[in-house]
């Protein structure tokens, strides 16, 4: 194995600068007008009809709920439907992902399923009823007509659609009910039509407990079972669902056959980063554990007694956060960081964990409002698999909470991976499909030769957000458990397994960056680090992610002399193209060189539109040579030479998307975070760059106004045959990049 001595290079931001792209094409339409025109005027005229029919109660302030299926030729935002909907009167509520088989698209698409979006519209009784009578008289010319070439269906929603089946037998099963509503006046009406709604059903919703995330409005609401398919009338009603119990942590702790447990000796020594905040949310951390040195004890106003089987799995987590698995004859090692350790569970959630999940997220949502953590763990959350058509609660309220990119969330993706698969039931668990959290399952060995542990959820997440888990971290297994500390007795380890304590050991590993280099290095460049340093394997992405993530400090921050590692943070702006040039020798490298670069960003969402979830995305174009431009000719047979390098492909939707039915063309450019690795012949390379551009949405269409978002990428260019490549690059940007050293000496592995 090769010598890693060299440290990272840093401030590859200053080899950023802005630039001007320009990517145009026309568009070719399915439909002619006509067509499109005679295909929806039968669905919009029964829509109408339908829409008639609906009870005064079920459509507040007389508006009502109906569904637009874009064709998928026109899922790119600047396709958005918006003069249409604006001449009818109709606002866009949110949307769905919804799969079709057009039977006119392009000659090789034609008759091929596709994902496209379902558009919730809401509008007044009357609008449907005056499009249905003008259909058949509009064209071209009339305002917005032309729109409708863009939309393959239009109906109305079923009530029997809204609810999802129910997964008990309860007699009165609490329902999760989301709301197409906003915390605005404007949408006042939605609620207080819901409560006059199940006054005429006899019900009474819990809406003191309501929570909003952006256009969604979830509150929890108890229904005698007969009555539920009532429920499902009301219009502005997105989808009601039993809710959730939280993961159960029985059992949490198991001897292991073959394995007992041992005296654990812990370390002597203070935190290496005092300064480093960290936040772990679970069951409480007991008495008489011997970690107080390192850990503050704190709880929400209001929360009711500590349960033993919460302390005992909040007091394994915690022990992870601090040291890892913990081994046998040897001292635990040195934190990295304090913890405060709230305790968000309580007797309460012990006796009815169901009614008690939008509890456990308030108080979760309030200490992450009110104080700044640069590092999180979660190891809890509903017990629900994650559905592509609807967001959770959950996973809306983190991810706005965290869209600011300034704090790192480890979250457990739960522990379901041995259920059917066929069902959707061992996907990864809610909140894990948070775009802007860390997502971490658990592999069996913490050495050579692992893969997933069999109870590690698996991926993939929805898209945006595909490929989850993000990576794995050791969590344990039959044949080599997790070693964490006991709660039955002081200085005590036991085996454990879980993706649990497999979360918090990825977090420690991004502590470890952060005790030695401080705080130069930002949660994002963090996350990066670690998914760019990700151990590969031939194991499917749906399993593992980008990888198991390194526990070896010097695995993700330190190279050999014939590879150069550069980290750039920063933020991008809106519609701008920035080059970011990758740092290379002047002279022309021999033999094959690889890139590898993994791009993270955190961005705002809209939970009400799932398909088109994260609001901000990323084109990237790969430059590898600077002076290669090919001529082409313009349409009056002029050759013209282009401004900018050629291009070649980096970054492709193949890394992302495991079927046809789940690929989009520009799906992959919403992503959070893109990794891959390319290999080219050192001649064909001078000068290469990434050009970038942020794209800004919101539900779907051209956003009117875009915040700039934070990023971290990490680029490695590795020449085998230029075995001094490291020091070439430090000299030729010896201004511009510089080595950060550590304040810590970081152990190196040999």
């Amino acid at each position: 194995m090769a010598n890693k001595s060299n440290f990272l290079l840093g401030y590859g931001e200053r080899l950023v600068e802005q630039v001007v792209v320009t990517i145009a094409g026309d568009k070719t339409h399915p439909y002619t007008f006509e067509e499109a025109r005679a295909r929806l005027a039968p669905q919009i005229k029964s829509a109408a009809r339908e829409i008639e029919s609906l009870p005064p109660e079920a459509c507040p302030k007389g508006q009502t709920v109906a569904l637009v299926t874009l064709h998928p030729a026109y899922l790119a935002k600047t396709y958005f439907p918006e003069e249409f909907l604006r001449t009818m009167g109709a606002n866009a509520v949110g949307s769905r992902a919804h799969d079709v088989t057009p039977e006119k698209w392009t000659a090789t698409k034609a008759g091929h399923p596709a994902v496209t979006a379902e558009i919730f519209i809401a509008a007044p009784r009357q609008a449907f009823q005056s499009l249905a009578r003008t259909i058949d008289r509009l064209d071209e010319r009339t305002q917005g007509a032309k729109d409708l070439r863009k939309i393959y269906d239009f109906r109305v929603q079923d009530a029997k659609e809204r609810i999802k089946p129910l997964r008990s037998d309860a007699r009165e099963p609490l329902l999760e009910i989301v709301l197409h509503a906003q915390p605005i006046p404007e949408f006042d009406f939605v609620i207080e039509g819901f409560e006059a709604f199940l006054a005429k059903l006899d019900l009474k919703g819990d809406f003191d407990r309501r929570i909003y995330a952006e256009g969604l409005c979830f509150m929890p609401l108890r229904v005698p079972r007969p009555k539920v398919a009532a429920v499902g009338q009301f219009s502005f009603l997105r989808v009601a669902r039993e809710m959730p119990r939280l993961r159960q942590f029985r059992p949490l702790t198991r001897i292991v056959p073959g394995f007992t447990p041992f005296a654990c000796k812990l370390p002597n020594n203070d935190a290496l980063a005092p300064d480093a905040k960290v936040a772990v949310f679970d069951g409480g951390v007991a008495q008489g554990v011997a970690l107080d040195r390192w850990v503050s004890r704190k709880k929400p106003p209001g929360l009711g007694k500590s349960v033993a089987e919460f302390e005992s799995h909040g007091t394994a987590v915690t022990s992870s956060v601090l040291f890892g698995p913990l081994q046998d004859g040897e001292t635990a090692p040195r934190p990295y960081a304090n913890v405060d350790h709230w305790r968000v569970l309580d007797e309460s959630t012990a006796k009815d964990d169901q009614d008690e999940l939008y509890t456990v997220l308030g108080r979760i949502r309030d200490v992450l409002q009110s104080r700044a953590y640069t590092f999180v763990n979660l190891s809890l959350g509903p017990d629900l698999p994650v559905e592509d058509n609807e967001v959770h609660a959950w996973t809306a309220v983190l991810d706005q909470l965290l869209s600011s990119g300034r704090t790192l969330t480890s979250i457990a993706v739960g522990n379901g991976g041995e259920r059917d698969r066929e069902s959707g039931n061992a996907r990864i668990q809610t909140p894990a499909d948070c775009v802007n959290g860390l997502s971490i399952g658990a592999c069996d060995r913490s050495g050579a030769k692992w893969r997933r542990a069999a109870y590690s959820s698996v991926g993939p997440g929805r898209s945006p957000g595909v490929v989850k888990p993000d990576a794995l971290a050791f969590g344990g297994s039959s044949h080599e458990p997790y070693w964490a500390l006991s709660t039955s007795k002081a200085g005590e380890a036991v085996p454990v397994t879980g993706t649990s304590f497999a979360a918090p050991t990825a977090l420690r590993s991004a502590l470890g960056i952060r005790a030695h280099f401080g705080d130069i290095i930002t949660p994002l460049g963090l996350k990066a680090l670690l998914l760019h340093g990700c151990e590969e394997s031939e194991h499917d992405r749906t399993e593992v992610g980008w990888g198991r993530v390194s526990a070896e400090i010097g695995d993700l921050v330190l190279s050999d002399d014939s590879t150069a590692q550069v980290l750039y943070q920063g933020e991008l702006s809106p519609a701008q193209w920035v080059r970011m040039r990758i740092p290379i020798p002047r002279d022309p490298l021999a033999g094959l060189v690889s890139f590898a670069a993994t791009f993270c960003f955190a961005t705002a969402t809209d939970p009400q539109d799932p398909i088109n979830y994260t609001r901000s995305g990323l084109e990237v174009i790969f430059r590898p040579h600077d002076g290669k431009r090919t001529e082409w000719v313009d349409k009056n047979g002029k050759k013209r030479k282009p401004i900018h390098p050629n291009s070649k492909p980096f970054f492709q939707a193949r890394e992302f998307y495991m079927t046809e039915t789940e690929l989009r063309e520009d799906a992959h450019k919403w992503e959070t975070t893109l990794r891959h690795r390319q290999s080219m012949r050192g001649s064909s390379l001078r000068n290469p760059a990434f050009d970038v551009h942020y794209n800004a949405r919101s539900g779907g269409r051209d956003a009117k106004s875009a915040s700039p978002i934070p990023y971290a990428l990490v680029v490695t260019v590795h020449s085998p045959r230029t075995k001094n490549l490291y020091n070439l690059i430090v000299q030729r940007y010896r201004t511009i990049l510089e080595p950060l050293q550590p304040a810590i000496q970081i152990p190196v592995r040999t």
